[in-house]
């Protein structure tokens, strides 16, 4: 089993990152705010995650348990910090740009409440 987890480690360390990478070109080449903050957050997230999880087979103890912890909390709070984002700035009047189904938030947001959105 020991032999096993320096390849486990390494395997994650190197998909966590070129994951990371993806997300980082997705910023760089995507047309707005809205889809370069997906791409960060949904990449950024996830090859976070796993560079924790690699470092959490690549030690043991206290730091493997305490990486998993922070690789949990981080998978559960990126995507609530990047919708609450996305919806401020949509708020704020920062438009996307949108393909033939329209912006169902605009449509939803005519009396500035928070009404449900139409399917």
């Amino acid at each position: 089993m020991s032999a096993f987890l320096p390849w486990l480690s390494s395997a994650l360390l190197l998909l966590g990152s070129v994951i990371g990478l993806i997300g980082a070109i997705g910023v760089l080449r995507l047309p707005d705010s809205y889809t370069r903050m997906h791409s960060a957050s949904k990449a950024g997230a996830l090859g976070t995650a796993l560079i924790l999880a690699g470092t959490a087979a690549a030690s043991e103890g206290a730091f493997a348990l305490a990486a998993l912890f922070a690789a949990g909390v981080l998978l559960a709070t990126a995507p609530l910090a990047a919708h609450a984002m996305a919806r401020a700035a949509h708020r704020a009047g920062i438009t996307p740009q949108t393909g033939p189904l329209g912006d169902a938030l605009a449509d939803a947001e005519g009396d500035g409440e928070d009404a449900p959105l139409r399917t």
